[in-house]
């Protein structure tokens, strides 16, 4: 199981060619399950503008296994912030650091495109899932273009 970030999604749905959306399909398959914490969920859904498209990706999302977030997983990404500050390494924002730390206090690894969660895996437990190797050709899937 893995918690495919946001930008994940966005190559997924607009049927990038890249390793991480790959791995995104072949989960699909039932490779692998997938799960999804609450700002991914938003992140996605807020960056759908047709209705249609919005209820089918909707759908999908809520066959997915959701991990909750707890008071202290969002501390736990305070303090992931401020160690990336403090060891000169800053984040451009926190929305990473809740999604890494949910997906630590889950025991996850995050699979993603955004570098500022290879910060956070340098600084933390955080493990990050790895893209398979090889590319698939792929058609747009109907979804979100956010982020």
């Amino acid at each position: 199981m893995f918690l495919a970030d946001t930008s994940v999604w966005v190559d997924y749905f607009r049927g990038a060619n890249s390793p991480e959306a790959g791995r995104l399909d072949a989960a699909f398959s039932g490779a692998e399950d997938v799960c999804l914490c609450g700002l991914v969920l938003t992140e996605i859904l807020q960056g759908i503008t047709e209705e249609a498209r919005y209820r089918r990706v909707r759908q999908l999302l809520a066959n997915l296994t959701y991990l909750a977030m707890s008071r202290e997983t969002y501390l736990r990404a305070a303090e992931i912030f401020r160690a990336a500050r403090k060891a000169g390494r800053p984040l451009r924002n926190s929305i990473g650091c809740l999604i890494a730390a949910c997906a630590v206090a889950h025991g996850v690894p995050v699979l993603t495109k955004d570098k500022d969660f290879q910060t956070i895996a340098n600084l933390t437990e955080l493990e990050l899932a790895r893209a398979w190797g090889r590319q698939r050709r792929r058609r747009p899937v109907s979804g979100s273009g956010s982020r």
